[in-house]
């Protein structure tokens, strides 16, 4: 596979987590747009380090902390919307937007 194979790859990840964080409601499916493009972020990533530095394995270690950074703030964000949902029973973000101080 190509540089550009990968790249399309990513662009089309990020766009469809964009487009999924910008046009749902529900808390649950934002989270899951903005994994998306991060999930894209992490494969350009990937992609430029296989082709500019394939003998060196800084790559590997930068994508296996970005990986498990998202499962980090996954867990997190499920943790607080889990939390907020117990409360309040808010589930969207036009809910969620009502509890800024």
């Amino acid at each position: 596979m190509t540089l550009e194979t990968f790249l399309l790859l990513a662009a089309a990840l990020f766009a469809v987590g964009l487009f999924g964080a910008l046009s749902q409601q529900s808390v649950v499916m934002v989270m899951m747009g903005l994994e998306l493009m991060v999930n894209g972020i992490v494969v350009a990533g990937a992609a430029f380090w296989h082709y500019v530095a394939p003998g060196a394995a800084d790559g590997q270690v930068l994508v296996l902390v970005a990986v498990s950074v998202m499962a980090l703030e996954m867990a997190v964000g499920f943790a607080v919307v889990t939390a907020l949902f117990r409360a309040r029973d808010a589930d969207t973000t036009d809910e969620a937007g009502d509890l800024r101080g």
